[in-house]
């Protein structure tokens, strides 16, 4: 089942372009923070994470939109999106100053009963403080250049201004013809000081109008233990009688047993249907972050791709799942190990 119309690949530059913060995050492995020594650095933020996985695992073209304080991090930053394949021509350069910075994060691994924890330190980040019209969008959506245009709530949480870039760049992408998706990604450290969820979904609500496709559904949280199909259903027709424009609207399901593991699936409902994934029980987790993203990423791939909704709903989860057994933010699955995952394979020796 095909339920969104897109033109063929040919005919554009990019697959998808992504808007949204590009972090450096500090991993201190095996260490809790507040003992390390040693920090392992990556490449991460939750809008860039879908074109950076899409571009490495699931070799689509992708470029990210975003502005960096022009000094030594921000320079790694851009390196690493580059190994990752992420087109970085329309990144915005900032002069360095003790008001213009670049974001970064650290972060231990959970384990047992004691969860997962970061600490971020992203004031006054040069991607914060973007400004609507101050980004050519009609120069980057004008020439059919993506397909595809991804951008979230992490984004739109940063500050008082990036709402309303998130809402230009949609407006744009919808013109020229591109499908537009919105990832409801909500993070306590963004918003507990501006009114927490209830204030992060005033602004979503302004924005979904501009959207397609949803990750997400507000004021409605599915849980994998007591998933009710028609439950879900009744959600989803609700938010999208509150917003027509809406196609899909998909979400993960996850139960978590401990740090080191996790119940995992996800749900759709597209074309009046709901659809579900299959179930992954006790999916053993060596690090959670970025695995929506990762699913997000699978499942946009899927529709890109023209492989309809089930692939794309296996796809982004069987990916969510095999994030979760990595480091880093990011994939580094292959997509034979994805597809294998989806048909039911093992964990057993591959020979």
């Amino acid at each position: 089942m095909n339920v969104l119309q897109l033109r063929s690949s040919a005919e554009y530059r990019w697959d998808l372009i992504s808007l949204g913060e590009l972090l450096l995050r500090f991993d201190s492995g095996d260490e809790r923070i507040h003992n390390a020594r040693i920090f392992r650095v990556w490449d991460g933020g939750g809008e860039y994470n879908v074109a950076r996985n899409l571009s490495k695992i699931f070799r689509q073209r992708t470029a990210i939109v975003t502005a960096l304080a022009d000094n030594t991090l921000g320079r790694l930053a851009e390196d690493l999106a580059n190994q990752g394949g992420v087109d970085t021509s329309h990144i915005i350069w900032r002069e360095e100053n003790n008001k213009t910075r670049n974001g970064i994060y650290f972060i231990e691994r959970g384990f047992g009963l004691r969860a997962p924890t970061s600490c971020f330190d992203r004031a006054n980040t040069a991607v914060s403080q973007l400004k609507a019209g101050e980004i050519n969008w009609q120069e980057i959506f004008g020439k059919n250049d993506s397909r595809w245009f991804h951008t979230g709530g992490i984004f739109s949480g940063l500050s008082e201004t990036t709402p309303e870039v998130a809402r230009d760049a949609m407006q744009k992408a919808r013109k020229s013809g591109a499908i537009v998706s919105f990832d409801l990604n909500y993070r306590d450290s963004l918003w507990k000081m501006r009114g927490g969820k209830t204030e992060a979904n005033k602004i979503n609500k302004k924005l979904l109008p501009f959207a397609d496709v949803v990750f997400g559904i507000c004021d409605y949280e599915a849980k994998f233990a007591d998933f009710n199909a028609e439950n879900f259903r009744q959600a989803a027709e609700q938010t999208q009688m509150e917003f027509p424009n809406l196609k899909v609207i998909a979400t993960t399901l996850r139960e978590i047993k401990s740090a080191g593991q996790h119940n995992l699936s996800a749900a759709v409902f597209a074309n009046g249907e709901v659809f579900k994934a299959r179930d992954y029980l006790n999916v053993h987790v060596l690090d959670r972050v970025g695995s929506g993203d990762a699913f997000a990423a699978g499942f946009i791939f899927g529709l890109l791709s023209n492989k309809g909704i089930h692939y794309a709903l296996e796809c982004g989860t069987a990916h969510a799942c095999l994030v979760m057994t990595t480091p880093g933010d990011n994939s580094m699955a292959r997509l034979g190990e994805i597809e294998q995952l989806m048909q039911g394979a093992d964990s057993n020796v591959v020979r």
